[in-house]
């Protein structure tokens, strides 16, 4: 088989995408409304929208609504509401909406079971699901009732709101779509269950001192343990350690598990609700607990800290997400953690299968999904459970495992496809390694069977090589289906990272494009938005996110155009107005909001963004009268607590506004804002006021991005690379309505082929020199000289590994562009209305369904 170079691969995902574009514009017209329609913002005839609400909304009963909140607040707290304060009322009121779902939860389960139906369960180590109260109201279609109902009582619900903390399960966009997927697929009627761990404290609070990020607890279940269900009496018994023994007993391997040490697993059920929708799912969250909090006998003797060991030991697995694996001690929690939720989940799975199935129709029943890597350990859990409690032969559970479990590819970053030293898995699970051995070594035989015996390829497709294992072989050696998350991440995926896999099973891989919840991102987020589309195209977009298209035919509708900004410039006064707060720096509403949040990573590259203002600011010194938009470029990002350089960025990001916040000799052209303690709640703040969506990983490293969606959703106007979902944008949007910069991935590969020398850039381009050495010089009396020279000698391994000299030029030539168009508002707002129109492809809804059509083989309920 050939192999596509990456440009083949990004050629043959943009042209298939326009042959499709054109095919479906072949198909529709979109016939824009008379001159006076368009004017005036008519909403659809009265009877279509009562006929639309007489379909969907649902009644509330605003008399028993507060006759339970009443009941409720009696009870938990011996009052009557107007003696109740704001975190009695808002506990209160979170049970009555856990009530109201528990009972729809109900009755979905007995749906399911009348009709037997397949379930997925998706596993995954994140669910960033931000705040839970709005988002149930807002499901429930509920919000403004309940509203009415706590102003009679005293009671405002934005204020109740606040006392909620996001529940940061997560660190960044694995997290956010694991929690779109389980909205989606709840809205859509699906059977689904979501499995992850109870973290005492979720992903870090981030707060900036001096330009440090300094990393604090995240204490979310203050708050937000009142949406958990203890669950029990379905606690499971996890083991690590010990030894294992082995006999045949007539004719059939009987193993014993020896000296093991116990941690229980305690499930926490938090209800999924879904928009107007009779489904409710359950996301299962698991707890570690000891068997024994103390040990009385070795507490009487004395040994006060030994006597404590057990409980200590079983805590901590579920104590922090992702504690920091640069060392020994790291590597073998998140190890443990990640065996912990999956031996709990595939236990929990199967004893529930078992009370109306047999194990040999799993695969009808069961889809288990692994959610990127970390769950891996999915696949030799599972086995054990049938070979070893259930006596299965080792073919026969093979066949089980292979027809019930899925896996996505979140990543092609070597660091992220997560290896195990192999000493560490054999010694913390010996059993799991066992069964991890035998798969190996079978796995082994097919690839030396289909390679002909090519050393080579079979060495480097095996799971255990050397002395680490691999965890995403494990994954594509078992999964009947494997996919990427854009186009072209899942042509890499075939032509380059799992290459050997496709040739030998071509048909088990395919592409399911990452997807938003487009109602919290537009109802919950930006409602004004979200009432303007209604009175334009009718609300059929907020359960049919492609009919967005509709807004195409307001394209030219100088009326609409000038509304859309109006909308846009209200929540840039909404943001500005929290930057003030928070950050005592004042920005100018008028001035085009530039926006990069996400995770910092250095393939991400905050740091080209910084590299540009910072020249910028450097040609502003010089011409204070440079004729530029006023530009205020607004950063969120939380960098890992091991990940050094990525702290450095944050703190040069800080400094830059220092420097530039402070100088008044450029007349406030240009503002920096770092807002600290990014999450979803602050993301649903910031999007809806950005201008422009900075989607500028180096070309072949972002598999997807799903804020890219979101933002686009909310009408920013993408600056970006040729990478993840950024060419699909551009493939929806066309290239007129997106500013594309940059080195293609195959350019990018063959630049590191040919010997990458960043100095060159540096060497031959003023600005980027002028740029590099004012690092050296120092940002506000502090000296960046570790970035300058990480990108042009080399520090933290290879000089400038993502490419950040090579895109510079390219970059600020982009941005030079993005200001002559802003300059032409009306085409500007015809970009963002046109992004909007265009971002129905990216729903959650379609990317769920297309899993359950082709990967799960699940139906509604």
């Amino acid at each position: 088989m050939k192999k596509m170079t990456t440009e083949e691969l990004t050629t043959k995902v943009t042209t298939e995408k326009t042959v499709k574009k054109k095919n479906a514009k072949a198909t529709q017209t979109h016939k824009k409304p008379n001159a006076n329609a368009t004017q005036t913002h008519k909403k659809p005839a009265a009877s279509a929208v009562q006929t639309q609400k007489k379909q969907t909304a649902p009644s509330f009963d605003a008399a028993r609504f507060s006759d339970s909140l009443e009941k409720q607040v009696k009870k938990m707290f011996g009052i009557v509401p107007n003696e109740a304060n704001n975190e009695q009322m808002y506990k209160a009121l979170c049970i009555v909406i856990k009530d109201i779902l528990t009972s729809k939860r109900f009755t979905f389960k007995e749906k399911m079971r009348a009709q037997g139906s397949k379930q997925v369960y998706y596993m995954s180590v994140e669910f960033l699901l931000g705040k839970s109260l709005k988002n149930h109201l807002l499901n429930l279609g509920i919000e403004d009732g309940v509203k009415g109902v706590l102003k009679k009582l005293g009671f405002e619900l934005d204020g109740l709101a606040e006392i909620e903390q996001d529940a940061g399960l997560g660190n960044g966009g694995l997290g956010r779509l694991a929690a779109a997927y389980m909205d989606a697929l709840t809205s859509q009627g699906y059977a689904a269950t979501g499995f992850s761990i109870r973290y005492d404290y979720g992903i870090f609070k981030q707060k900036i001192v001096d330009g440090w990020q300094l990393e604090l607890p995240d204490e979310w279940l203050d708050a937000g343990e009142v949406w958990l269900a203890p669950r029990v009496e379905d606690t499971f018994e996890v083991k690590f350690g010990g030894r294992v023994d082995q006999e045949w007993v007539d004719g059939k391997l009987k193993v014993c598990h020896k000296d093991y040490t116990t941690v229980l697993a305690v499930p926490y059920d938090m209800n999924v609700s879904g928009y107007e929708t009779s489904a409710v799912n359950t996301l299962r969250l698991w707890s570690a607990k000891a068997p024994v909090d103390i040990d009385l006998k070795l507490f009487a003797q004395g040994e006060y800290l030994k006597a404590l060991e057990s409980k200590s030991y079983a805590e901590s697995i579920t104590k922090i997400l992702y504690p920091a694996d640069n060392h020994y001690e790291g590597k073998s929690l998140r190890l443990k953690q990640q065996y912990f939720f999956v031996s709990a989940s595939i236990q929990s799975i199967i004893r529930k299968h078992l009370k109306y199935n047999y194990l040999t129709n799993l695969h009808e029943k069961v889809a288990i999904h692994i959610n990127d890597t970390h769950p891996a350990l999915c696949v030799p859990e599972l086995m054990r459970i049938l070979l070893d409690d259930y006596s299965y032969s080792w073919d026969d559970a093979w066949a089980i495992v292979a027809k019930t479990i899925s896996y996505t590819n979140h990543t092609v970053m070597a660091e992220a496809l997560e290896r195990w030293p192999r000493e560490l898995f054999r010694t913390l699970l010996p059993r799991i390694f066992q069964i991890t051995e035998e798969i190996d070594r079978r796995f082994r035989g097919e690839l030396g069977a289909f390679f002909q015996n090519d050393r080579n390829a079979v060495d480097r497709n095996a799971i255990i090589q050397g002395n680490d294992v691999y965890m995403a072989n494990l994954c594509v050696a078992a999964a009947h289906t494997v996919n990427g998350v854009s186009a072209l991440h899942s042509e890499i995926l075939k032509e380059s990272v799992f290459r050997d896999y496709y040739i030998m099973r071509p048909q088990a891989f395919t592409n399911v494009t990452n997807g938003i919840t487009h109602r919290r991102w537009l109802k919950l987020a930006n409602p004004k938005l979200t009432e303007f589309l209604t009175e334009l195209i009718g609300g059929g977009f907020i359960l049919n996110a492609p009919e967005l298209k509709k807004l195409e035919a307001y394209g030219d509708d100088k009326a609409v155009l000038k509304k859309l900004e109006e909308i846009k410039r209200g929540n840039k006064l909404r943001l500005a107005k929290y930057i003030k707060s928070e950050g005592g720096i004042d920005v100018n509403p008028d001035a085009i909001f530039d926006v990069q949040v996400k995770r910092l990573h250095e393939y991400k590259r905050q740091l080209l963004n910084a590299l540009h203002i910072l020249n910028l600011y450097l040609k502003l010194k010089e011409n204070p009268d440079l004729d530029i938009n006023p530009r205020v470029f607004v950063f969120g990002a939380k960098a890992a607590s091991s990940y050094t350089m990525a702290k450095q960025i944050i703190r040069l990001i800080y400094q830059l506004g220092v420097l530039i916040n402070n100088d008044k000799t450029i007349k406030d052209k240009i503002k920096v804002v770092f807002l600290e303690n990014y999450r979803v709640t602050l993301a649903e703040l910031i999007i809806p006021a950005a201008n422009v969506s900075e989607q500028i990983s180096v070309a072949g490293k972002e598999a997807s991005g799903t804020g890219n969606m979101k933002f686009m959703i909310n009408g920013a106007v993408t600056m970006g690379t040729m990478d993840g979902a950024n060419i699909e944008i551009y493939e929806n949007v066309g290239e007129d309505n997106i500013f594309i910069f940059g080195l293609k991935a195959h350019e990018i590969d063959a630049l590191r082929h040919a010997g990458y020398n960043p100095t060159y850039y540096y060497n031959h381009n003023a600005d980027l020199k002028r740029v590099i050495d004012a690092l050296n010089a120092g940002i506000a009396g502090v000296s960046f000289r570790d970035i300058a020279d990480s990108l042009t000698i080399g520090v933290y391994g290879k000089a400038d590994p993502y490419f950040v000299m090579a895109d510079f030029e390219a970059y600020a030539a982009a941005q030079d562009r993005l200001d002559k168009v802003y300059n032409d508002s009306r085409a500007f707002n015809k970009m963002s209305l046109l992004n909007i129109a265009n971002a129905g492809f990216f729903a959650a809804d379609r990317s769920v369904t297309e899993y359950a059509d082709r990967i799960w083989d699940l139906k509604k309920i």
